[in-house]
């Protein structure tokens, strides 16, 4: 598998009030080509802050960062990544297909290859039956869909997604976990994802790095070999109860 992100000890320093905080030190990392991967921790680890670094939202105080053999400001001005945050960033204004058409409109896409993009992203993410409400007409996970679909318009090679799940109920979230790697199978970018749900990584990802808590640092890397395409009765496996055990025990100082 090809390395299409490669972090070398990665570090993260900032000020808070008059003390210098270590929010990251030292993250070594690669992500291959395709690959499904989540960065695991509790609150305050830094996994938000290395999804950034990675998007060139922020610049590292020490180590590098390639994405396709270019740095990350270069990644981001080409235009490799689709970002999906923890609230779906939507413009109440417009309609579910214009919100996913955004993208493409700022490219100066003609109106008629605008709107037959959107409507193909729609039907990827089961909404097209959506595509004329407003975004508060839909529940958060609709929402949530809309948010992913317009992140995909530009045919992103990699998806960073920040805890977009995190703020829906348990039944909702395993629910768009089981649509994600069906629109991912459809697409199979790089996809990072970040989350404090040790199930959740696990269902969804090819390995899981699993962060300490603060200051941040890689503890483990850990190979989740279930098959796929993943189904909701491996969630009751023994083999996904032995994988949520693995992770747990490889956390330093909890």
């Amino acid at each position: 598998m090809m390395p299409e992100i490669q972090m070398d000890q990665v570090s993260m320093r900032y000020r808070a009030n008059s003390n210098e905080v270590l929010a990251l030190q030292q993250v070594s990392l690669t992500i291959g080509k395709g690959e499904f991967v989540s960065l695991l921790g509790p609150s305050g680890c830094g996994k938000t802050t290395l999804l950034r670094i990675m998007a060139d939202l922020l610049e590292p105080t020490g180590g590098t960062v390639t994405v396709a053999g270019k740095t990350a400001k270069e990644a981001r001005l080409a235009q490799k990544y689709g970002i999906v945050f923890q609230s779906p960033v939507l413009y109440d204004w417009r309609k579910v297909k214009a919100n996913i058409a955004m993208p493409l409109e700022l490219m100066g896409l003609k109106k008629a290859e605008r709107e037959k993009k959107a409507m193909e992203l729609l039907e990827l993410v089961g909404l097209q039956a959506f595509k004329d409400k407003y975004p508060w007409q839909l529940s958060g996970g609709m929402q949530q869909r809309v948010a992913i679909a317009r992140a995909l318009a530009m045919e992103p090679e990699i998806l960073l997604m920040d805890e977009p799940f995190s703020a829906l109920d348990e039944f909702s979230r395993e629910r768009l976990n089981e649509e994600l790697l069906s629109i991912w199978s459809a697409v199979r970018n790089t996809v990072v994802f970040v989350t404090h749900s040790i199930p959740e990584a696990i269902f969804l990802s090819d390995r899981v790095f699993v962060l300490s808590p603060h200051p941040g640092r890689l503890s483990a890397v850990v190979e989740i070999d279930l098959p796929r395409p993943r189904t909701k009765e491996m969630r009751n496996s023994p083999e996904f109860f032995r994988l949520i055990g693995r992770i747990r025990d490889s956390f330093e100082g909890v």
